[in-house]
């Protein structure tokens, strides 16, 4: 069993202190939503959280490598079934 499924098998706590006006805002988009507004928060909160982290990623490369990954974006290669299936693979935090 993963670390994430470990988590998501109990609930938790999450208190925050918000002014009337952010409240009023936070209801009024959840309920145009149909959601609770724990709900829409939560999703809110999980989707920039993954927005974060996904723009973290550092790496380097040295020249060469660095000139064929340039070469690659320039002149990408054809689709194939692996990519297809690659890109329809959910991320880690969807499963």
């Amino acid at each position: 069993m993963t670390q994430t499924q470990t988590r998501e098998t109990g609930s938790v706590s999450i208190n925050i202190r918000a002014k009337t006006r952010q409240r009023d805002l936070i209801d009024q988009a959840a309920d145009r939503l149909g959601r609770s507004r724990s709900d829409f928060m939560l999703e809110a909160a999980c989707r920039e959280a993954e927005d974060v982290l996904l723009d973290q990623t550092f790496f380097t490369v040295d020249e060469v490598t660095f000139t064929q990954f340039q070469a690659l974006l320039d002149n990408p290669l054809p689709p194939t079934d692996k990519l297809r299936r690659l890109l329809k693979t959910k991320a880690p935090w969807e499963q």
